[in-house]
C-alpha cells in the first residue's frame, strides 16, 4: 500500500507543479499575479473555484462526519454550497463593478479608511490560516496513516507545491492547477466510491435513520446532530461562503460582471455533482468502517473491502484525490491571502507578493507544527464562523446600505470576531451551553450586523464623502456607471 500511496501522492504533486509552468500566457506585471489577467473563461473559472472549495473537509471530513454521525451530517455540504446561492444575489455583480480586488480594498475603498483595510486584512489573515492549517492537517493524517511515515512529511509535501506553483504565476498558475485537479479529484473519489459500492453490494448498507449515535460536537458545530446545531452550522456555511478570500477574488478573473455571474453559476452546478460524493462514502463507511476517527473513514475504506494488490490501488487513487483537494485549496487561499496581506507590507507589485506568500505560509507550518490535530470539518466550520461574523455583514451592508461607516465595520469586526472566538474556545475549556457554544454563527452574526448599524447611526459624521457615486458605480450597469476604473490598492495596475 505504501507504494501505491506515495506513488499517487507524487503524481499529483508532479502534475500540479508542470500544469502551473506550462501555463500558454505569461506576464510578470501585477494584474497576472493577483487576478490571472482577468482572462479565465467562466466554466474553467468554476471548475477552479468548485476545487479550492471541496478541500480536505468536503473529500474526506464530511464522508468521515456522516459515517459517524448519520443522517443529519447530509445537510452540511448542502449548506456549503448554498452560500453560493447568497453571493450570487446579493454580491458579486455590485463587488465586481467595485473595482477592488480584495475584501480589504473593498473596505478601504467603501469607507474611505486605510486603516480599516489593515483591520480587515487581520481577519482575513486568521480565515485563510484556519483553512490552510486543516489541509495541512489532513495532509499528514493521510501520511501517517496510509504510509506509517512522520505527518510532517505531508505537510511539508503539500506547502513546497503551493509555494512553487504561487511564485511560477501567482493566480494564473493557481487557477490552471485547480481547474484540472477539480475533474482529478471527482473522477478519483466518484470512481474509487462507484467501485467500493459494487463489492460492498448495495444490500449492506445500512440506510440513514435519524443519527446514528449521540455524542459531543466538535469546535464550530462539527459533528452536533440536534436540529439547532445542524442549522447553525448550514447558516454560517451560507453566510461565510461570501468573505472566504479564496471565493472572493475570483469575481475579478472574469473580464466582465456577465463572466463573474456565469462563473458562480458553473461552480453550482459542478459542486451539486460532487455533493453525491460524501453521501456515497458515509453509506459505505458506516457499513463497513467502525470505530475509525473522522478523517480516516474514507481513505480506510478500501482496504476493508478488497484486502491485497486492489485496495492497495483504490486506496492510492484516493490519496491522489485527496493530496489533490490539500494543493488546490491550500493554493488558492496562499495566493488570495499573500495577495491582500502584500498591500500592507508594501506597495503592491510582484516582489512584495512573493514576500507575502513566504510569510503566509511559514506561519500556516508553524500553526500546523504547534497545533493539536482536530478534523478538518472542524477547522474549516472555525473559518466559516468567523467569515460570517465579519466579512458577510460588510459586504451586505456596504453594497446595500449607504450610511455604513468605518466605525460601525470596525465594531462590527471587533464584537462578532470577538463573540466567534469566545465560544469557540469557551467550548474546547470545556464551558457547554447548547448550540451557543458548539456553533458561534447564530450569536455572532446578529451582534456584527447590530454593532454596525447602530455604531454607524451614531457615527453619521464619518460616512464617506462620494457615498452616491460609490453606490451607484455598484448598483448601475457598466454602461451606466461609466468607465471602468479599478480601485483597488495596487497602484501599478488599474486597468480596465
Amino acid at each position: 500500500m505504501t507504494v501505491a500511496v506515495l506513488t499517487g501522492i507524487a503524481f499529483v504533486l508532479v502534475l500540479g507543479v508542470m500544469v502551473s509552468a506550462a501555463r500558454p500566457r505569461r506576464s510578470s506585471g501585477v494584474s497576472d499575479f493577483y487576478v490571472a489577467a482577468r482572462a479565465v473563461p467562466p466554466w474553467w473559472n468554476g471548475a477552479a473555484i468548485s476545487s479550492e472549495f471541496t478541500s480536505a473537509a468536503a473529500c474526506l471530513g464530511a464522508g468521515g462526519l456522516i459515517a459517524t454521525w448519520g443522517g443529519p451530517m447530509l445537510w452540511y455540504p448542502v449548506g456549503a454550497t448554498a452560500g453560493f446561492v447568497v453571493i450570487l444575489a446579493l454580491v458579486v455583480a455590485p463587488l465586481r463593478r467595485s473595482g477592488t480586488y480584495t475584501l480589504p480594498d473593498f473596505a478601504e475603498w467603501r469607507l474611505r479608511s486605510a486603516r480599516l483595510r489593515h483591520f480587515t486584512t487581520c481577519f482575513l489573515l486568521v480565515i485563510g490560516l484556519a483553512f490552510m492549517v486543516a489541509q495541512l492537517h489532513t495532509a499528514g493524517v493521510v501520511v501517517r496513516l496510509l504510509t506509517g511515515l512522520p505527518p510532517w512529511l505531508g505537510w511539508a509535501a503539500v506547502a513546497a507545491a503551493a509555494l512553487v506553483v504561487a511564485f511560477t504565476g501567482g493566480q494564473g498558475s493557481v487557477t490552471s492547477v485547480q481547474a484540472s485537479q477539480f475533474w482529478l479529484k471527482l473522477v478519483a473519489f466518484a470512481g474509487v466510491g462507484v467501485v467500493c459500492w459494487w463489492m460492498g453490494g448495495a444490500r449492506s448498507v445500512t440506510w440513514f435513520e435519524g443519527a446514528y449515535r449521540a455524542g459531543e460536537a466538535g469546535p464550530a458545530g462539527a459533528g452536533d446532530t440536534s436540529l439547532p446545531g445542524v442549522l447553525a452550522v448550514m447558516v454560517a456555511c451560507a453566510l461565510g461562503t461570501m468573505g472566504l478570500p479564496h471565493v472572493i477574488v475570483r469575481v475579478y478573473t472574469n473580464s466582465d460582471g456577465r463572466g463573474a455571474r456565469r462563473s458562480i453559476v458553473a461552480t453550482q452546478a459542478m459542486l451539486a455533482v460532487f455533493c453525491v460524493v460524501p453521501p456515497l462514502y458515509g453509506l459505505l463507511g458506516h457499513a463497513h468502517v467502525r470505530g475509525a476517527e473522522v478523517d480516516e473513514v474514507v481513505l480506510l475504506l478500501p482496504s476493508r473491502l478488497a484486502p491485497g494488490p486492489l485496495g492497495d490501488a483504490l486506496t492510492g487513487v484516493l490519496a491522489a484525490g485527496a493530496f489533490a483537494a490539500f494543493l488546490a485549496t491550500t493554493g488558492g487561499v496562499l495566493v488570495a491571502v499573500g495577495g491582500a496581506v502584500s498591500t500592507c507590507l508594501s506597495r503592491a507589485g510582484v516582489s512584495s507578493f512573493r514576500t507575502a506568500v513566504g510569510l503566509v505560509l511559514l506561519a500556516a507550518l508553524v500553526l500546523t507544527a504547534i497545533s493539536t490535530p482536530q478534523t478538518s470539518v472542524s477547522l474549516v466550520l472555525i473559518g466559516f464562523s468567523l467569515s460570517a461574523a465579519t466579512f458577510c455583514p460588510l459586504l451586505v451592508l456596504g453594497i446595500w446600505w449607504r450610511r455604513l461607516t468605518d466605525a460601525g465595520v470596525a465594531a462590527g469586526f471587533a464584537l462578532g470576531g470577538g463573540v466567534t472566538a469566545v465560544l469557540v474556545f469557551g467550548q474546547d475549556a470545556g464551558v457547554k451551553a447548547g448550540v451557543l457554544t458548539s456553533s458561534p454563527a447564530p450569536v455572532a452574526v446578529p451582534v456584527a450586523f447590530a454593532a454596525m448599524v447602530v455604531i454607524s447611526l451614531v457615527t453619521p459624521g464619518r460616512m464617506p464623502r462620494g457615498v452616491g457615486r460609490m453606490m451607484a458605480k455598484m448598483h448601475l450597469p457598466e454602461h451606466l456607471a461609466g468607465p471602468r476604473t479599478y480601485r483597488s490598492s495596487h497602484h501599478g495596475d488599474r486597468s480596465p
